[in-house]
């Protein structure tokens, strides 16, 4: 991987020069760790309330994340946007607009953060109920939620940490802010829930004050890593053209998030009909599914970036051979994970609660949804390409099409004529789908036109 150090006196990673693939690899292997440390954050969370607390408070967790996704999309966007932009602007040598896109984002998060935290709290119970949460879940998972929101800013600044680090093609610090956060939260889970008996309050409150502590942290670091970037998160500097930029590119992402999140809850509404075991089953399983899941997701995020950087050095040649190399590696990974998944998975479900009607929800879940997933790598890394260009149109309508006229609807069909265990299989469905129209649209090239600097613009 090439290193380079320019004025200012960061070090970053400049992907449009080396082996493409070792380039991707590179660039993924942290990623990957990262989404390890991420899903042990959320699991430990599952792990502690369905062992010390119960089966009740696991269903309260576990339906919530669909809800705190929904509301937390907008800034997911920006981050997105902002990494997009990062990483040409990088790739072209502007460290000018970098830092200016910075400052923007962040002016952006800060704002925008005290009318979402306070939307999340007013709305809490009245998204629960519209999800079907059971009575006996209701109350734990309302408190739960109404704190993971008083705490969201710590959230919302660890993904703009890491959306601005991966645009510079740096993922090795967000891993740090990362195994600090998980450290943190394993540790305030265990004191909150076995020691004080708070319950899901404590998993919540361990949750917030890991994820406050590795924002500030983050900033810290990246200060004096970065020198040139001198984040100052309560000094607003904005800068309109990068705002206006960042939102094309971003917002496409938030309404693919916002949307994909409100499909989610649609599910979630059909699962939590099931019953508390079901619920807690497929919670459970969700956690393992993500798991396996990670590789994609991380080559997927990593193709984005070397896409990004590349098309701002005006390199089309290099972003072919890049997306081969990524699309054989996450498919070859999706497979072989996959199937080990399916080979364990009724183990590991035991850790999550020894209930029989529990573990048999997560199994049912887990058989139909792993052996589709090489369609799922085909579709994660195609976007990440097209998003990488900035081309974010494509992947929101590629989502939001697979979700809402394939995914969502098959679910309540296959509910109804084979009973809820089957409706697992609409994932496979809406990726087809999914797939279908990201690939034409790539092969289509129009993506290829999309970026917001070129070479010959350079300074």
């Amino acid at each position: 991987m090439t290193e380079t150090k320019s004025r200012g006196g960061q070090l970053a990673t400049n992907m449009t020069v080396g082996d493409p693939k070792k380039l991707i690899i590179l660039f993924s292997i942290p990623l990957l760790i990262g989404n390890i440390f991420q899903q042990l954050y959320n699991m430990v969370d599952s792990v502690v309330v369905g062992n010390y607390v119960g089966k009740i408070a696991l269903a309260a967790v576990g339906s919530c994340f669909p809800i705190i996704y929904l509301l937390s999309s907008i800034f997911i966007g920006i981050s997105t946007g902002s990494t997009i932009m990062i990483s040409q602007f990088y790739g072209a040598q502007n460290l000018k607009e970098v830092k200016e896109t910075v400052n923007t984002v962040y002016t952006s998060m800060m704002v925008g953060a005290i009318p979402l935290t306070l939307v999340g709290i007013l709305c809490s119970g009245w998204v629960l109920q519209l999800t079907q949460v059971p009575p006996d879940t209701f109350d734990a998972a309302r408190t739960y939620l109404v704190i993971i929101f008083v705490g969201l800013i710590g959230n919302l600044g660890y993904n703009v940490n890491t959306g601005i680090m991966q645009g510079l093609g740096d993922s090795k610090t967000p891993l740090i802010f990362l195994v600090i956060a998980c450290a943190i939260n394993i540790v305030l889970d265990l004191v909150f829930v076995i020691v004080f008996h708070m319950g899901v309050a404590g998993v919540a409150l361990a949750t917030i004050i890991a994820q406050a502590a590795s924002w500030l942290f983050g900033i810290v670091y990246i200060n004096k890593k970065y020198p040139f970037l001198h984040i100052q998160p309560f000094k607003l500097s904005f800068h309109k053209e990068l705002f206006t930029q960042t939102m094309r590119l971003g917002i496409p992402s938030s309404i693919q998030s916002a949307l994909f999140s409100v499909g989610v809850l649609a599910i979630q509404s059909l699962v939590n009909s099931g019953g508390s075991d079901f619920m807690a089953g497929f919670n459970g399983a969700n956690k393992l599914d993500t798991f396996a899941f990670m590789p994609i997701d991380s080559f997927s995020r990593a193709v984005t970036t070397y896409v990004g950087q590349n098309i701002g050095a005006g390199k089309l040649d290099r972003v072919k051979s890049g997306t081969r190399a990524a699309l054989g590696m996450s498919a070859v990974v999706a497979v072989a994970l996959g199937a080990f998944v399916l080979a364990t998975g009724r183990y590991m479900m035991m850790m999550f609660s020894q209930e029989p009607a529990v573990i048999d929800a997560g199994v049912a879940y887990l058989n139909r949804i792993l052996p589709f997933y090489l369609i799922l790598a085909a579709l994660f890394v195609l976007n990440g390409v097209m998003r990488g260009a900035g081309e974010t149109l494509v992947p929101m309508f590629s989502s939001i099409i697979s979700l809402w006229l394939a995914r969502v609807p098959a679910a309540y069909i296959l509910n109804h004529f084979f009973g809820k265990e089957n409706i697992f299989y609409c994932y496979a469905i809406g990726w087809v789908f999914g797939v279908s129209i990201s690939l034409y649209f790539y092969l289509k090239g129009d993506w290829k036109n999309k970026g917001i600097t070129m070479a010959s613009q350079r300074e």
